[in-house]
């Protein structure tokens, strides 16, 4: 009898496992007709290509004022493109998520930072901006996500960015709110931080629920619960709902005040028209006083302003999973005439490499495909003859990170100072982990992803750490340097032949930080600090678009003997910043400049000019034959790069620089 019993449970259990996987929390079952899912997933494609295509026109436009209310706008200047290309076209806010479907496609529902990052490197080699190029570069310079996002080296991580390419995760996530909210969070940290990537989840937490709620401000009140409930935008979603409430028959005088409160007010490190707190409030007026009705929702999201098409996009697409097909005006999506279907069945591809034009009908297929395979992996099943398909949804479903490491910024080390680093990051920070080969550097222990002491040897070391998730076990080697002495510190005099910025050129120009990052003359390049306000100084001279070389160094009373040094860079313009090419000089006795012998750069400055390609706030470490000497410098030439802002042009070529470092021989 017991046996029997024992046998029964033992079924009923492995039955139990069957459905729910381990690493899935078991909730409510939902369930969704397959005809209603594919139309729901439909409808968030093309309405993200509507939003999207109707809003680029409105794009950066209303700033201190929001639009006229003289509706519908209409496709304006897209209808041209629309025609040009006989059927949707890729932007921005659509082409990164279509990239994410073909990961998925290849590497499964939960790909890895580092798959994602090739992905990146491949399909992305221009027309990405503010978070998304920083994440570009520090990709192209060695760094895996979040480091990629992380707000010390990305100095775009409050932007807009995430928002508007990560809605994929959500709507291949019907019903899981808390997987949904949880993935959204992890892929924006691909290119942001903080709560730059807040609006993210919320909006991935609506995406899910809007497949089982319709009404818009629960929808707003499910996100609001996924949020850190003492986040900066819970606090706006709140306020944004408080103002709906103020002004319930005036749009905007909420946006006036939403408006003074995020942008004009805004501190000045984060005060752009693309911040994501700030453009995820329009998002939020505009579904309160859109009321569900689609024509209207969109066109208040381009009247709020700002960075428009973001929020148009991802604001349609949201409202195309709440009401499926039905719910999109057809004029929408037929605004040309002859066409029979949606955008003429046709998503042309104009923006990435190598991504393939094509069928928006094959495109929303596919994604149901994905979007069935994640249901079921976690806990979920497709059931139902064939036309009569039902999902079941495990709606406790929890995201887990796959294992991996994030490589990012190595621990900067220098003899005498104190060493607390981690090398792990948020997504990998719970596993096990250890050092199971190698040799720490004199003075420092290692304890759970945790480097801590003080150095007092100088040189290279190697170790390999290990980090196991009670399933999978994976190792990494890891070169790390411990430096000497940094003299930089008590130089006398700084070298440099642009040294003070030239703040009048400066404000003439598209620049993309705020102001106070900027430092009015060369002196802070030995201060210590490599982040924040005042760190950073730009070599920019008078303006005339000229070649021009730039050097920074230091000189000395008495000799020095060095063997390297460590560069740091600061931001990137979108007009320049960086060294196309870099030596390193030293004074003989006669006072004479002459090349070092055997320089090696690590990393190697990036193989191409593009600005793309240029990371933010990284450290090159040159190593060179020994030199004594009383002066050394960096020496190279300084991009000259076009741009398209005609107050722009013609500015002279500079570079951008936090920190240079300089150490003896480590024998010294």
């Amino acid at each position: 009898m017991h046996k029997r019993l024992l046998t029964i449970l033992l079924i009923i259990v492995f039955s139990i496992l069957e459905i729910v996987p381990t690493n899935a929390q078991k909730g409510k079952v939902l369930k969704i007709k397959l005809s209603d899912l594919k139309d729901k997933i439909a409808a968030a494609w093309i309405g993200e290509m509507v939003g999207n295509m109707y809003g680029l026109p409105h794009e950066n436009k209303y700033i201190l004022s929001p639009g006229l209310e003289k509706w519908p706008y209409g496709y304006s200047k897209s209808l041209d493109k629309l025609k040009k290309y006989d059927g949707a076209f890729s932007d921005d806010d659509t082409d990164v998520e279509y990239m994410y479907l073909l990961s998925m496609e290849k590497y499964g529902s939960e790909p890895t930072y580092e798959q994602l990052r090739d992905d990146w490197l491949y399909h992305i080699r221009d027309r990405v901006w503010l978070a998304n190029r920083g994440a570009l570069g520090l990709m192209h310079f060695g760094f895996t996500p979040p480091y990629t996002g992380n707000k010390e080296i990305n100095p775009h991580w409050y932007q807009i960015d995430p928002q508007l390419i990560n809605e994929i995760w959500a709507y291949t996530a019907p019903g899981m709110v808390k997987y949904a909210a949880a993935k959204s969070e992890w892929a924006g940290r691909i290119t942001s931080d903080d709560w730059g990537i807040e609006p993210t989840i919320h909006y991935g937490a609506m995406y899910a629920a809007a497949f089982f709620e319709n009404d818009i401000r629960k929808l707003i009140e499910i996100g609001l619960k996924e949020l850190p409930q003492q986040g900066r935008y819970a606090q706006t979603v709140r306020d944004m709902i408080a103002l709906h409430d103020k002004y319930p028959n005036s749009w905007q005088d909420a946006r006036a005040e939403m408006a003074k409160k995020y942008y004009i007010d805004e501190p000045d490190m984060t005060k752009t028209i693309w911040n994501a707190n700030l453009n995820g409030a329009c998002a939020i007026l505009a579904m309160l006083y859109g009321n569900g009705d689609f024509q209207r929702t969109l066109d208040l999201s381009c009247a709020m302003g700002f960075d428009a098409d973001n929020q148009a996009a991802t604001v349609a697409g949201l409202m195309g999973v709440i009401y499926g097909m039905k719910g999109i005006p057809s004029k929408l999506y037929l605004p040309i005439e002859g066409w029979k279907v949606p955008f003429n069945d046709r998503y042309i591809n104009i923006t990435r490499y190598d991504l393939p034009d094509a069928s928006i009908k094959d495109i929303i297929d596919r994604t149901v495909k994905q979007c069935i395979k994640l249901v079921e992996s976690k806990g979920g099943k497709l059931s139902g003859e064939k036309g009569k398909e039902v999902l079941s949804i495990n709606s406790g479903a929890l995201y887990n990170p796959p294992i991996e490491f994030s490589i990012g910024p190595a621990p900067r080390m220098e003899i005498g100072k104190v060493v607390d680093y981690y090398f792990s990051t948020p997504n990998n920070r719970n596993y096990t982990w250890q050092m199971v080969s190698g040799t720490l550097p004199e003075g420092l222990t290692f304890d759970k992803g945790h480097l801590l002491g003080t150095p007092n040897k100088p040189g290279y070391y190697s170790v390999t750490l290990q980090i196991d998730n009670g399933i999978t076990s994976i190792k990494h080697d890891f070169q790390l340097l411990v430096r000497n002495t940094n003299i930089a510190l008590k130089a006398d005099s700084i070298l440099a032949n642009v040294r003070t910025l030239n703040e009048a050129v400066l404000d003439s120009c598209w620049y993309t930080f705020g102001k106070s990052l900027y430092a009015k003359n060369v002196n802070v390049i030995n201060d210590g600090k490599i982040y924040g306000p005042g760190s950073v100084f730009y070599s920019i001279a008078a303006k005339a678009k000229i070649h021009k070389v730039d050097y920074y160094g230091y000189l000395w009373k008495e000799d020095q003997n060095i063997e390297m040094i460590a560069f740091h860079t600061g931001g990137m313009e979108e007009f320049g910043g960086w060294f196309t090419s870099l030596n390193v000089q030293y004074q003989d006795s006669n006072g004479k400049w002459k090349p070092v012998e055997k320089i090696n750069i690590q990393p190697s400055l990036p193989e191409t000019d593009v600005v793309f390609y240029q990371p933010h706030f990284v450290e090159y470490v040159i190593t060179f034959d020994p030199v004594k000497t009383k002066a050394i410098r960096i020496i190279g030439d300084a991009m000259v790069q076009s741009h398209w802002n005609k107050y722009t042009k013609n500015v002279s070529a500079f570079t951008s620089i936090t920190e240079l470092s300089v150490y003896q021989t480590i024998n010294q």
